[in-house]
C-alpha cells in the first residue's frame, strides 16, 4: 500500500507530538501514558500498554490506555511467552490481523472477549535503546473487514517505541546516577556518623544506643547538670566518663562517689571534706571530692539512695555553687560538672516524700535513659566477643564462642545487663574445658545459674504482696494456732504447707499479745489493746516509738506484714 502525503503529514504530527510528550518530563510512567493517550485518539485504535523488562527479564505492566486496573494487573509476561514474550525474545516487530485465530494469543487482559464477533488486530513492536530490548509497545485495533493492512501503524509504532527507549534508556541513567549519589551521602553520613558514635569503652550498634550515643555528643560540650537514669548494670557510670571525655573538662579531674555505699555523715565528709579536729581522728584538713573535681565533673552515683537531710545539704550547693566543710565556716566555691545517676524511680520517691521536689527539679535538667540488654540484643554479639577478646588479653588464652553459644547469650533475658554479660562470659570462658566455647559449656544448660534461682525468689516474692493485699487483718478470739513451717517456695512439701507469713495474717492479732526479746517494750494487759485494726496498729507503733519491726515483733507479725497493713489503712510513719 502505498503511503499518501495525508498519512506521512499524521505521522510526522504523531512523532512530533510524542517526542514533545516524553520531553516534559523524566516521569517515564506519565509520559508514556500522555503518548499512549494521543495515539489512541489520532488513530482510532482501541486499547494500547507498554510492558517493560524487569531485572529477572519479566515482562511487567508500565503504562495502558483503555485497561482496566484489573487487566493493567495481569500484564505479565515471560521472556518467549505468547506474541508479547516471544517479540521480546527476537527484538522483532508482530502483527496478528486477527487474534480469534491466533494460537499465539494469550488474552490475558481480555481484549479478544471485548468483541467475540469482530475480529480484532495486535501490533507488537520491541522498545530498544542501547543495543537491547527494554520491553514491548503493544496496540489493538478493530479489523471489521479482517482484510486492513497495518503496514503504516506499525512503521508508526516502531518510531514511537524508538523514542521510548531513549527515554527510558534516559531515565535510567538518571535513576542510577542520583541512586549513585544517595549511596555516597548514605556512605558518607554513615561513616561520620560511625566517627561521631564512636565512644570509648563502649560498644553498641542498635538503634537505642546509637540515639544514646547522639545525646551524649550532644549534651557533652556543655556544663549543663546531667542525670543518667537506667537499671543497674547498664553501663552509668562508663557514660558517665564518656560525657567528661568529651566535654571541654576532659583534661581536667573525673571523680566519683557512690552514695549509697557511705552513712550520711562519711558521704557529708566525703564531699565536702573536713578541717583539723571537726571530729575524732580529724588530725589534719581534707579537701572533699568537690574540691577534688574543681574544674573538672563529679559523679555521683545512686543519687536516689541519699537521706533526706543530706538532699537539703546538696540542694545548697548545686544553688549557690559554695559549700562549707564538716567543722569549717568559711564558704568554699568550686566549678564542678555535676553527672547523676539511679536506677530508682525518682518520680515515685517524690510522690511518696521520699525525695525533695525542688532537688528533682534541679538534676533533673538533661535526662538520659540507657536502655536494658534485653532491649537491645543487636549489641549482646558484638559485647559478648568484646568481654572475651579482654578476657584472652588478659589470660593468654584464644577462646572462642561457636554459633550455638552465641545464641544462648542472645536469647537470655539478662536482669543484670552489661554487667552479668561480662560476668558470664568471663566465668564461661574460665571454666570451659577447652578453648571453643559451646552452648553446653554456660552453666544455665545444667540448671547451674545463680541468676535464674535469685530471680525465682524474688518472683516468689513478688507474688506474695498482692495475695496478702486480699487478705484482711481480723481479730479471732482464742488462742493463735500453731506456728507453721517456713516457707521457702522450693521444698517437697511446699504445695502441702502454707508460708508463714499468710498464717499469720489469716490469724490476725493474737491476744493477749506477749512481749518480744529486745523490743523495749513490756507485755501489755489484754485491756489495754484496742479494738480496731486501725487503733491497734497506732497502738503498737506508739508504744514502739515508731519503729515498724519493734511493732511488728509486739503484735507477733512480721515487718513485712506491717508494712502492708500500714499502707492499708493508710497510716503515715513518724520520723523522728
Amino acid at each position: 500500500m502505498n503511503t499518501t502525503p495525508v498519512m506521512v503529514r499524521r505521522e510526522l504530527d504523531a512523532v512530533y507530538e510524542v517526542s514533545k510528550t516524553l520531553a516534559t518530563s523524566l516521569d517515564v510512567h506519565k509520559t508514556f501514558r500522555e503518548a499512549l493517550n494521543y495515539l489512541v485518539h489520532a488513530f482510532d485504535w482501541r486499547r494500547a500498554f507498554v510492558v517493560v523488562a524487569d531485572a529477572d527479564q519479566r515482562l511487567v505492566g508500565h503504562c495502558a490506555v483503555g485497561l482496566t486496573q484489573a487487566e493493567q494487573q495481569r500484564l505479565q509476561f515471560v521472556s518467549g511467552e505468547g506474541i508479547v514474550g516471544r517479540v521480546f525474545a527476537s527484538g522483532m516487530p508482530a502483527t496478528v490481523p486477527d487474534v480469534h485465530a491466533e494460537p499465539l494469543y494469550l488474552n490475558r487482559t481480555g481484549g479478544a472477549d471485548q468483541s467475540p464477533n469482530t475480529p480484532v488486530a495486535m501490533l507488537a513492536t520491541p522498545i530498544r535503546a542501547d543495543h537491547r530490548t527494554l520491553g514491548v509497545l503493544v496496540i489493538d485495533s478493530l479489523n471489521p473487514d479482517g482484510r486492513r493492512v497495518f503496514a503504516d501503524d506499525l512503521r508508526l509504532l516502531r518510531m514511537v517505541a524508538t523514542l521510548m527507549g531513549q527515554s527510558l534508556l534516559l531515565h535510567r541513567s538518571v535513576t542510577a546516577a542520583a541512586e549513585t549519589i544517595q549511596d555516597q551521602n548514605r556512605r558518607m553520613h554513615k561513616a561520620l556518623g560511625g566517627q561521631r558514635s564512636k565512644i570509648e569503652q563502649v560498644v553498641g550498634v542498635s538503634q537505642p544506643m546509637l540515639k544514646v550515643f547522639e545525646q551524649i555528643h550532644q549534651v557533652a560540650p556543655s556544663r549543663t547538670t546531667v542525670l543518667l537514669r537506667g537499671e543497674s548494670g547498664t553501663g552509668k557510670e562508663v557514660m558517665a566518663r564518656a560525657i567528661h571525655s568529651l566535654s571541654p573538662r576532659a583534661k581536667e579531674p573525673f571523680v566519683g562517689v557512690n552514695c549509697a555505699a557511705l552513712t550520711e555523715t562519711l558521704l557529708e565528709s566525703e564531699l565536702f571534706g573536713h578541717e583539723k579536729g571537726a571530729f575524732t581522728g580529724a588530725q589534719g584538713m581534707r579537701k572533699g571530692r568537690f574540691e577534688m573535681a574543681h574544674g573538672g565533673t563529679l559523679f555521683l552515683d545512686e543519687i536516689g539512695d541519699i537521706s533526706a537531710a543530706f538532699q537539703a545539704k546538696l540542694l545548697r550547693v548545686l544553688q549557690e555553687r559554695s559549700f562549707e566543710r564538716v567543722g569549717g565556716g568559711a564558704p568554699v566555691k568550686v566549678d564542678v560538672r555535676l553527672i547523676l545517676a539511679t536506677n530508682r524511680n525518682l518520680e515515685r520517691m517524690v510522690q511518696a516524700g521520699e525525695f525533695r521536689a525542688d532537688l528533682y527539679y534541679r538534676i533533673n535538667v538533661v535526662s538520659i535513659l540507657l536502655p536494658p540488654l534485653r532491649e537491645r540484643r543487636e549489641d549482646i554479639p558484638a559485647m559478648a566477643r568484646h568481654f572475651l577478646e579482654r578476657f584472652n588479653r588478659d589470660n593468654d588464652k584464644t577462646a572462642k564462642f561457636t554459633p550455638e553459644a552465641m545464641r544462648v547469650l542472645a536469647s537470655c533475658y539478662w536482669p543484670g545487663n552489661v554487667r552479668e554479660l561480662e560476668n558470664c562470659v568471663e566465668r564461661t570462658a574460665t571454666m570451659a574445658a577447652n578453648e571453643l566455647i559451646t552452648d553446653l559449656a554456660f552453666p544455665c544448660r545444667e540448671n547451674r545459674c545463680l541468676t535464674q534461682v535469685l530471680h525465682h525468689i524474688e518472683r516468689e516474692d513478688a507474688v506474695r504482696p498482692s495475695r496478702l493485699a486480699e487478705i484482711p487483718i481480723t481479730e479471732i478470739p482464742g488462742t493463735p494456732p500453731p506456728r507453721q513451717p517456713a516457707y521457702f517456695g522450693g521444698g517437697a512439701d511446699a504445695g502441702d504447707s502454707q508460708p508463714a507469713e499468710l498464717d499469720a495474717m489469716d490469724c490476725g492479732f493474737s491476744a493477749p499479745l506477749a512481749p518480744s526479746a529486745g523490743n523495749g517494750a513490756s507485755a501489755p494487759h489484754a485491756d489495754d489493746k484496742p479494738e480496731g485494726e486501725r487503733e491497734r496498729l497506732i497502738w503498737a507503733m506508739e508504744r514502739c516509738g515508731w519503729v515498724q519491726a519493734k511493732a511488728a515483733r509486739l503484735l507477733k507479725i512480721t515487718p513485712r506484714q506491717m508494712g502492708y497493713a500500714l499502707q492499708k489503712h493508710g497510716i503515715e510513719v513518724r520520723k523522728f
